[in-house]
């Protein structure tokens, strides 16, 4: 896969992400079906069978600290609102990780505009809620419980 080098902005880099995330989704035989436009609060679509799930798609190379990474949890209009979405898909791009976590897990309680994911050293992982959503492409299959 490519490292995403050769994306020119952020908009871009977003753009590219949801292709890759489509790709990996679709490689690993889920239906995946994009939103005409982007006025839609979401990215993507995963057809889980009896569930269509919502994935709001985000991408980061930002270094934040010695091993983790910052990924932004906002658009134009602010933070994230509740029920616009079911899960935010993060791809840490430099280290080919992707995070599938429930919208739940994010948008309850504070409105987050970031999180931190650490996919070279997990610590703390009851301070990092995030860590136990890495590559749990699981999560969006038929029968499993968000």
């Amino acid at each position: 896969m490519m490292d995403g080098s050769v994306v020119k902005n952020c908009k871009e880099q977003g753009e590219w992400a949801e292709l890759c995330f489509m790709a990996r989704a679709a490689g690993l035989g889920m239906s995946v079906a994009k939103p005409h436009g982007d006025s839609r609060r979401y990215d993507v679509l995963v057809d889980a069978g009896r569930r269509i799930w919502r994935v709001q798609v985000k991408s980061t190379i930002f270094k934040e600290g010695v091993s983790g990474y910052s990924c932004t949890l906002k658009d134009s209009k602010g933070p994230y609102k509740k029920n616009t979405f079911d899960f935010v898909s993060a791809y840490v791009i430099p280290e080919d990780v992707w995070y599938l976590i429930p919208a739940a897990v994010l948008l309850r309680g504070k409105k987050k505009k970031a999180v931190t994911l650490l996919p070279e050293k997990p610590r703390h992982p009851e301070r990092y809620k995030c860590e136990g959503y890495r590559e749990d492409w699981g999560l969006l299959l038929p029968g499993r419980r968000v």
